[in-house]
């Protein structure tokens, strides 16, 4: 795992360095879109609706609409909001851990001791244990405010992001106001039911199981041969006028196209066939143009 963060629990005096990891990841299959035709990658252009022109990443800004009027917001005018820059977390109270609603739990982060000595973590952990209290936090992440919940999992403090009291919907339905008649003997048979479940959660029990398939499935399909060179999927694009974009895989083999006809004393072989004189090198040379001028279709993939 790679810290993501670093900074400091604080409460009155006591500061405790830390690191935080992410606790969670996401174990889906990464798919992509394709022309079911020829296999060819589906691409997403971020084009504007105005001038039809195909907009820069760096040409961007934000905006806010309200139904009738947009305002738009430059990097300078977010920049001049007062985002809090503090490298800590702040305890502002400790509750009875069973007040924590569990629908307000976001995001779990693990909390590594980042000093010398762990005595303070360890110190804090104990003290979480034994008085069964969660300590309520608020830090920076990322420009936003964050509230969190510090608790212990194992020996290791976990900051689980809490949602903000207006995140979480009212859960309003008619029908439930409606008055219900339950008999005891209802009530009997339904606990009956509940206790011939009744077990002890372990998580390692329960799998993913169409991820499971699909991982399996694309394997078959693999050794079966079913499938194609990755780099038939990337076509020949139009260059886009937000800004000059370079294609990764071009230029790897431009500079290996390059590198080996300067080593073979200008004659470069994977270029192909040679023009009636015998000689490959302007092939070569204008291979290397023609996918040099391709667009990072393999860009994304690489990072």
């Amino acid at each position: 795992m790679r810290a993501i963060w670093k900074g400091a629990l604080t409460f009155g005096l006591v500061n405790v360095p830390v690191k935080v990891y992410s606790a969670t990841e996401d174990h889906d299959v990464s798919l992509h879109q394709v022309h079911n035709r020829d296999g060819g990658r589906i691409r997403y252009q971020r084009k504007c609706e105005v001038c039809g022109e195909v907009v820069a990443y760096q040409d961007i800004d934000k905006a806010y609409d309200d139904g009738e009027r947009t305002v738009v917001l430059t990097k300078e005018d977010l920049d001049a909001l007062p985002a809090e820059r503090s490298r800590e977390i702040d305890v502002v109270e400790f509750v009875p851990s069973e007040q924590i609603d569990l629908l307000t739990l976001d995001r779990a982060y693990y909390l590594e001791p980042d000093s010398a000595s762990p005595k303070a973590y360890v110190l804090l952990r104990k003290t979480l244990e034994q008085t069964d209290r969660t300590a309520i936090v608020r830090f920076s992440l990322r420009q936003k405010t964050r509230l969190a919940a510090l608790r212990v999992r194992g020996d290791v403090l976990v900051l689980q992001t809490l949602l903000w009291a207006d995140e979480v919907r009212e859960a309003a339905f008619p029908a439930l106001d409606e008055p219900v008649r339950i008999s005891a003997k209802e009530l009997e048979l339904s606990a009956s039911l509940v206790e011939s479940f009744a077990s002890d959660f372990d998580p390692e029990e329960f799998t993913d199981e169409y991820q499971q398939e699909l991982r399996t499935l694309i394997e078959a399909k693999l050794e079966k041969g079913d499938a194609l060179d990755t780099t038939e999927t990337f076509g020949e694009q139009e260059e886009e006028t937000g800004g000059e974009v370079i294609d990764l895989m071009a230029a790897l083999r431009a500079s290996v196209e390059k590198s080996r006809a300067a080593r073979e004393g200008g004659t470069s072989k994977p270029t192909g066939k040679k023009d009636a004189a015998g000689d490959a090198k302007p092939a070569a040379k204008a291979s290397a143009k023609k996918q040099a001028a391709k667009k990072p279709a393999a860009k994304k993939k690489a990072s």
